[in-house]
């Protein structure tokens, strides 16, 4: 059982298929992508697309992580929401190179909010990113999310080591901005 197809103003956010794969490789081979983000390496090895997307099926059945792609009417990235402790989730994604500065990390984000909070039931919800990724901030902040700290040095990346700064909502906070909806799926 996948998750649920979800619907935005311009994107599908969707269950990743098989299919997906050489497009998901393609985007995600990008050093970018890996530079800014905790596990993906660089080279992105042969065949690690379809591994990854063959997964998703248990993980969302033994609600470990919700997967989806972000499609604009092609992959463009994808958006997870992690399962942490009852009733808390943390968010990661990252878009394609081709398809940064398009507000689409936003507009997915945002309907993850929503999806976890109305449909899951979550009561938390927060996200990271590499303090040299200020865009990363930026889209948590334009989805309500609130600063929550800094943890310097926390990794170790290539070499550097990095702060993750984080940033969180709860759901009476995520309520009380009046931004939920119920969407098709």
């Amino acid at each position: 059982m996948p998750p649920p197809t979800l619907h935005t103003t311009r994107l599908t956010l969707r269950p990743f298929t098989l299919a997906d794969a050489p497009a998901l490789h393609e985007l995600v081979s990008a050093r970018e992508i890996a530079l800014n983000t905790l596990t993906i390496p660089h080279p992105y090895p042969p065949g690690a697309a379809e591994q990854w997307i063959g997964k998703h099926e248990a993980e969302y059945r033994e609600n470990v992580n919700h997967h989806f792609a972000i499609d604009d009417g092609q992959v463009v990235g994808t958006i997870t929401l992690m399962m942490k402790d009852e009733g808390m989730a943390e968010i990661g994604y990252w878009v394609g190179v081709p398809f940064w500065g398009k507000g689409y990390v936003s507009e997915a984000a945002a309907e993850i909010l929503r999806y976890g909070f109305e449909e899951v039931g979550l009561q938390r919800i927060f996200a990271g990113y590499f303090s040299r990724n200020a865009a990363s901030g930026r889209v948590m902040e334009k989805i309500g999310m609130q600063y929550e700290g800094t943890l310097r040095h926390h990794v170790l990346k290539w070499g550097e080591r990095l702060d993750i700064v984080f940033y969180g909502i709860l759901r009476d906070e995520f309520i009380a901005r009046g931004t939920g909806r119920k969407t098709a799926g």
